[in-house]
C-alpha cells in the first residue's frame, strides 16, 4: 500500500522560508518520478517542481524556478521541497505526488494528504 505523507507546512511572512517533506512508504523513491502540486482556493491545482527517479533532473514552474528547490534522501525514502522568498501568492495546499510524467507534467496516480502553506503579508 502506496502512502505519502506530507509534512512541514504552516504560516510564515512573506520573505520566509519552509521546507516541506513527503515521506513516501509502500513504494521506492528510486523507482518513480516524484512531483509536488499545490492548489489554492479557488484554483485548479498546479504543478510545482519534479524529479526523475534517477534524481538527474529536475525541472520547475516559472514561479518556483529559483526560489524553490527540490530534492530527495534515498536512505530515508524521503522527497523535500525547499521553498524560500515565499510571497503571499504560494498560500495553497501543497501535494507530494509520485509517477509523475516528468516531461509533460501530468501527475502520477499517488498523492499525499496535502500540507497547507500559508504566506502573510
Amino acid at each position: 500500500q502506496v502512502q505519502l505523507l506530507e509534512s512541514g507546512g504552516g504560516l510564515v511572512q512573506a520573505g520566509g522560508s519552509l521546507r516541506l517533506s513527503c515521506a513516501a512508504s509502500g513504494l521506492t523513491l528510486s523507482n518513480y518520478n516524484m512531483g509536488w502540486f499545490r492548489q489554492a482556493p479557488g484554483k485548479e491545482r498546479e504543478f510545482v517542481a519534479g524529479l526523475t527517479w534517477s534524481g538527474s533532473m529536475t525541472s520547475y514552474a516559472d514561479f518556483a524556478e529559483v526560489r524553490f528547490t527540490i530534492s530527495r534522501d534515498i536512505a530515508k525514502n524521503t522527497v523535500t521541497l525547499q521553498m524560500n522568498s515565499l510571497k503571499p501568492e504560494d498560500t495553497a495546499v501543497y501535494y507530494c505526488n509520485a509517477g509523475l510524467m516528468y516531461y509533460t507534467k501530468v501527475p502520477g496516480k499517488y498523492w499525499g494528504q496535502g500540507t497547507q502553506v500559508t504566506v502573510s503579508s
